[in-house]
C-alpha cells in the first residue's frame, strides 16, 4: 500500500469518501449480518464506523492515514456518536489488544499485493472471535480494466480465505462514489465490487 498516495487523496477529495455509510453496509446491518462488538479495518473518514454506532453497535475504526482518522474522530464529536478511532496498521491487528465480533472492510483488501494479503489473513485471525464474521466489498474483476486499484475474482478471495475460514457467500455488488470534477470514471451505477462474507472457523482455541 502507498501511504503518500493515500495520503494525498485525503488532503483533497478521495473517490470513496461519500457523504453516508456504503449502500452495501446497510444492507448487511438491515439483514442483521452485523453483530457484537465491531472492527471498521481501513475506515478512512469513518462513514461505516458511524453509521454502525448510530445503530447502537460497540465499533472500533482504524486506519493508517492520520488525517482520515482525524476527520473521523472530528465527525464523531460532530455527531455525538461514540466510536473509537485511532490511527493503525491494518497488518497488525494483534496490537489493537482486543478482540471483536465482526470486522468490515470497505475497500481495502483489493490494496494488498499477495505477500499483505497473506499476513493480513493471519492478522486478522488474531483478533476476530472464533465464529465472528469478516464482511469485506472490494473491486470486481468484473470492473472494466483503467483506473482504480486491482480488481480481485471470485476465486482469489476463496484461495485466500481456505484455511480456517468458511467463505459463507460472494455476491455482486458495488461501491458508490463521490462525483466531482476530474473524478474516476467507472461502470455506470459505481464500480463493481464483491461482498464477501466470511466466518472465522470455530475450531481451536480462540486467540
Amino acid at each position: 500500500m502507498d501511504r503518500e498516495q493515500f495520503e494525498t487523496f485525503y488532503e483533497g477529495q478521495a473517490p470513496w469518501d461519500i457523504p453516508g455509510p456504503q449502500p452495501a453496509f446497510v444492507g448487511l446491518e438491515e439483514a442483521g449480518a452485523i453483530r457484537g462488538a465491531v472492527l471498521d479495518v481501513g475506515c478512512g473518514m469513518g462513514e461505516n464506523a458511524l453509521y454502525l454506532a448510530s445503530r447502537g453497535y460497540d465499533v472500533w475504526g482504524i486506519d493508517f492515514v492520520p488525517q482520515a482518522i482525524e476527520r473521523a474522530t472530528a465527525k464523531a464529536r460532530e455527531r455525538g456518536l461514540n466510536v473509537h478511532f485511532q490511527v493503525g496498521d491494518a497488518l497488525k491487528l494483534a496490537q489493537l489488544g482486543r478482540s471483536f465480533d465482526t470486522v468490515i472492510d470497505c475497500g481495502l483488501f483489493h490494496t494488498f499485493n499477495d505477500e499483505e494479503r497473506s499476513v493480513f489473513v493471519g492478522t486478522l485471525a488474531q483478533l476476530l472471535r472464533p465464529g465472528g464474521e469478516y464482511h469485506v466489498l472490494c473491486f470486481s474483476d468484473r470492473e472494466p480494466p483503467g483506473e482504480g486499484p486491482r480488481r480481485v475474482t471470485r476465486q482469489e478471495i476463496r484461495d485466500t480465505f481456505r484455511d480456517g475460514w468458511e467463505v459463507r457467500e460472494i455476491r455482486e455488488s458495488s461501491f458508490e462514489t463521490a462525483s466531482y470534477p476530474g473524478a474516476p470514471q467507472f461502470s455506470s451505477g459505481g464500480p463493481r465490487a464483491w461482498l464477501a462474507s466470511i466466518v472465522r472457523s470455530t475450531d481451536g482455541p480462540e486467540t
